[in-house]
């Protein structure tokens, strides 16, 4: 149990941010990261220490697409919720990343800020490493696009 305690402080912000990013709503997240802990504690997997980040953010990812299937809705979060997750510095940031597309913020989520490889990635979301490539060109080209629009003066 107090395994289980020690990897939900550790990983329960990574995880539900990635929840977040993929589902756009706060309630669905903090469902998401519910059972993923609660899938943790029934597993109960032999993970080595650097598996574990990792381990959680794919069955993360995995219970994502699941509500997906499930619920067959989309919704947006509300900004003033969102920005309340990051930093103060990254609010103009993190207000755009969430107007993309929810396929094109969970590849820039977890290549971004968790810093993971195109291959885990394309290992998480079950699609192949070109397709991650694919999207985060495509995501950073949105990206661009929109902050250019919001600042047409600054180069």
């Amino acid at each position: 149990m107090n395994d289980a305690l020690t990897l939900f402080q550790r990983y329960k912000d990574p995880v539900y941010r990635l929840a977040l990013s993929m589902t756009g709503s706060p309630a669905d997240a903090e469902d998401v990261c519910q059972t993923v802990f609660l899938k943790l504690l029934e597993k109960r997997p032999d993970l080595p220490p650097e598996r574990e980040r990792a381990w959680l953010l794919q069955v993360t990812a995995n219970q994502c697409r699941s509500l997906w299937r499930w619920t067959r809705r989309r919704s947006t979060v509300p900004l003033d919720e969102a920005l309340s997750v990051a930093a103060p510095q990254a609010e103009t940031l993190l207000r755009q990343v969430m107007a993309l597309p929810s396929k094109d913020r969970a590849v820039l989520y977890l290549h971004y800020y968790e810093g993971f490889s195109t291959r885990e990635v394309g290992d998480m979301l079950h699609i192949s490493q070109s397709a991650v490539t694919t999207r985060l060109l495509r995501a950073r080209k949105k990206l661009k696009e929109i902050l250019v629009e919001d600042c047409p003066y600054e180069t």
